[in-house]
């Protein structure tokens, strides 16, 4: 013991501070059960020190520093050594403390900063584009608010006399598509006429319509005519096409007749590669209505008629049509078309004009298609009519058509399979191929020319190399190609679709403009399949929208509407074995009013304002979508927040229910479901 207390004085004096952290630390009992013996005249001082060290030793649990800031009682205080060493030691630790916070500090700074980079980005920008979105709408809201009734005041409504107004074709004796200054626009809403009813669904409506829908009289209706026109009955209030009359047995005969004149077996004339009919003045849709049958998809096409419009019908039974004309300039319609033309005693001279009528023809036809032609002058008798015969079967034949059959007072040419056949022709012999500087593959009303277009297109594919319908709506890598796509994205972009057109359905219900909107759920009644039948995609891009639909079933046709302003891809669209047409949507749409039960807008805004010179407002293309919707109809534009919040305020002017939607989370995009009320004139 004594040795102890020497030792432990030594280190006393010499270092006062190497004491106080030996006492400091609290006694340990050792582990192998030997015990500590203490001489009894120091039991007084070992107690006080033992409790001074416990509470010390707790003290350095809790603070291991603590040595820097407390004083031992067993050290010299006064020695002026040990106060400098604490004072040079408290302050070495303020600065390294100092300098560990902003090490710390810059780590998390530049930690954070990774983490927003990287993980969190996505959710700053949502959050931001979610304010900016909100700002936005907040802003138009102010605007409507502060520009007063003066601004958004509602659109008057047309006169009686504008009921089945059709701008571009209204404004002259032609027939010719006038669509300049004063020919396109009209700023009024049309209303339809006093006895008006919304059609009767699919397929009901194909075979009755209401008298007053359409502009027609009574003897228009009882004229004689084609077989076509001859199917129409009045009875009472509807006009009826009766599918189970004579005259529907007349249309069947005549379509098998067409079928063994080609050389198709059993009217199976999807397995001879036709599906897509262009009726060149179709009378009321009966031909197109009874190939429907055979999954045959036939365009109406006719002229503008003030009454008794072959379109105006056609359309109002549910069957595609729209006005187009011959006269003098080509139709909106890519070279390569369609699978065969039909002309049953159309009213065209096909002789007039040398030929060039028949050189449109010929352009818009498939390689291998059909031309049809019914009429009295295939089978004439006077000097004059026979010549005009001969003209138009000799042209064919220069053109290298092949006459396959004449029966009755019908006619079928085969167009050429292969172009060796132009320049195997005799020098001087039919007009020539044209050159590439005139070879326009979607021409938009050019005026018709005297060569023959589409022989240089990389789509010259004869009809019976094609795959087959309804395999052809889905084409493989090979067919894109020549489109200059991939299947990646084409899949993509229908899957995307199929998305699409499910979540669309579910919203047309008026369930979403109630003053509780909700999204129909599983306990609503889902909207019936033939609640749509008349569909205008106006920014068709790739035709999704109309697979789409047709995948699911939906009694719908879809008029695949190519804006000029964007890529065009009209003859994929035509080649998928669907229905389309190149337009410029800052003019009228080619059809009468009242036409369609759905208009449907993907980014259609966006690409029109996109337009560097762009001749028409957004509220001119809303105008113009309310004078082709049906009463009671639909519209669903998909576009950016700014420019669909900027059409949902339009809508009050349109007198609309309107509505907009999230699409995703994370979408930049929304959804504006419109449904345009049924307000009728009042009677005088």
């Amino acid at each position: 013991m004594g040795y102890y207390n020497f030792e432990k004085k030594r280190k006393e004096k010499k270092n006062g501070l190497y004491w106080s952290l030996k006492m400091s630390m609290p006694l340990q009992r050792g582990v192998s059960g030997g015990v500590r013996v203490s001489d009894s005249s120091d039991d007084l001082r070992d107690s006080q020190m033992k409790d001074k060290s416990e509470k010390e030793g707790h003290l350095t649990l809790r603070f291991p520093f603590a040595f820097l800031f407390t004083s031992n009682s067993n050290t010299q205080s006064t020695d002026p050594y040990n106060a400098r060493t604490r004072h040079r030691l408290m302050l070495l630790f303020l600065k390294i403390s100092l300098v560990l916070i902003v090490v710390l500090a810059l780590a998390g700074s530049f930690w954070w900063t990774i983490s927003i980079s990287t993980t969190s980005r996505g959710h700053v920008y949502h959050n931001y584009r979610r304010l900016q979105e909100q700002l936005v709408s907040d802003l138009l809201d102010i605007g409507e608010i502060s520009a007063g009734p003066t601004r958004w005041k509602e659109m008057e409504y047309c006169s009686v006399e504008s009921e089945n107004y059709v701008p571009c074709f209204n404004v002259s004796e032609s027939l010719d598509r006038f669509c300049g200054p004063g020919g396109s626009r009209q700023e009024c809403l049309v209303l339809p006429p006093v006895d008006y009813k919304v059609p009767l669904r699919w397929p009901t409506g194909k075979d009755v319509i209401w008298y007053h829908n359409v502009k027609i009289t009574a003897d228009e209706v009882l004229t004689s005519g084609s077989i076509n026109k001859r199917m129409m009955m009045m009875d009472d209030d509807q006009i009826s096409f009766r599918s189970a009359s004579p005259m529907f047995d007349e249309v069947e005969d005549y379509s098998h007749q067409i079928a063994q004149m080609i050389g198709i077996k059993n009217d199976n004339f999807i397995e001879a590669g036709v599906r897509t009919i262009l009726d060149i003045g179709c009378g009321y849709g009966s031909f197109g209505a009874h190939l429907l049958s055979k999954q045959l998809l036939t365009m109406c096409i006719a002229n503008y008629e003030a009454s008794g419009s072959q379109v105006q019908l056609t359309l109002e039974r549910g069957l595609p049509a729209m006005i187009a004309s011959f006269v003098s300039t080509q139709l909106p319609y890519p070279s390569l078309s369609f699978d065969m033309l039909h002309c049953s005693t159309c009213g065209i001279d096909w002789d007039q004009k040398d030929g060039l009528l028949l050189v449109e023809v010929d352009r818009v036809l498939k390689p291998g298609g059909y031309f049809v032609w019914t009429s009295p002058l295939t089978s004439a008798r006077n000097k004059e009519d026979i010549k005009r015969w001969n003209f138009v079967h000799d042209f064919a034949e220069s053109i290298c058509w092949t006459l396959l059959s004449q029966q009755d007072k019908t006619v079928v040419w085969k167009k050429a399979i292969k172009t060796k056949c132009y320049s195997s022709r005799k020098p001087g012999v039919g007009p020539s191929v044209c050159s590439k500087g005139h070879e326009v593959e979607s021409p938009y009303y050019k005026p018709l020319q005297m060569c023959l277009g589409g022989t240089r297109s990389r789509r010259w594919i004869p009809i019976e190399g094609r795959t087959r319908w309804p395999s052809r709506s889905n084409m493989n890598k090979t067919e894109l190609s020549l489109y200059g796509l991939h299947p990646e994205e084409v899949g993509e972009d229908a899957a995307n679709w199929k998305a699409n057109v499910r979540d669309y359905w579910s919203l047309l219900s008026p369930l979403i403009f109630s003053d509780h909107p909700k999204r129909p759920g599983n306990e609503d009644p889902s909207p019936p399949y033939n609640m749509l039948r008349n569909v205008l995609d106006m920014n068709a891009q790739y035709g999704g929208l109309n697979a789409a639909l047709l995948e699911a079933k939906k009694s719908v046709w879809v008029m695949n509407v190519v804006p000029t302003a964007g890529p065009n891809h009209l003859p994929m669209i035509l080649d998928r074995g669907f229905v389309g047409v190149l337009h410029d949507w800052c003019e009228a749409f080619p059809t009468y009013p009242r036409t369609y039960d759905l208009v449907h807008a993907d980014s259609l805004l966006s690409l029109q304002t996109s337009q560097r010179k762009s001749s028409c407002s957004l509220l001119q293309i809303l105008t113009e979508v309310d004078r082709l919707l049906r009463p009671e109809g639909w519209v669903i534009i998909r576009d950016t927040v700014q420019l669909v919040e900027a059409a949902r305020a339009l809508t009050t002017q349109l007198k609309w229910e309107a509505r907009v939607i999230e699409v995703e989370s994370s979408s930049d995009q929304r959804l504006l479901i419109c449904q345009k009320p049924f307000t009728k004139r009042q009677s005088i």
